[in-house]
């Protein structure tokens, strides 16, 4: 197994990547508590309602604490970043307007860049 070098990047791309990564690693922290709590709940109204033979609520809150979990991307990211030999770090290991929480973030950083980019190369903004 060989190891990957680590990933060189600016400054600012660090410190913009850092901000990221503690907004990912807040929302996951407030996520399983809220998910640990939420499906203590279920569990229960799922084993009086329906005397444990239907867990709707317990399965519907695992089932969103999942789609949390797709959204948030907390390192999948950082693989494909290392895959990329990213200069741009997390925002090139994510796809501008993406589903995840990295590549909504790129999208609304880089609208700017990308308008300003079409004005200067002629073409028309409003496409």
């Amino acid at each position: 197994m060989t190891k990957k070098p680590l990933t060189v990047t600016s400054r600012r791309v660090t410190g913009r990547d850092f901000m990221i990564f503690q907004l990912k690693l807040a929302l996951d922290g407030t996520k399983d508590f809220v998910a640990f709590w939420l499906s203590i709940g279920a569990i229960i109204l799922d084993f009086i309602a329906g005397r444990g033979h239907r867990p709707r609520l317990f399965y519907s809150v695992v089932r969103a604490s999942e789609r949390f979990d797709k959204w948030i991307n907390l390192h999948s990211v950082v693989q494909r970043m290392d895959e990329l030999d990213a200069a741009d770090g997390l925002f090139d290991g994510s796809d501008a307007g993406d589903g995840s929480l990295v590549g909504q973030i790129e999208q609304l950083v880089r609208r700017g860049d990308k308008e300003q980019k079409r004005i200067k190369e002629g073409e028309d903004p409003g496409r």
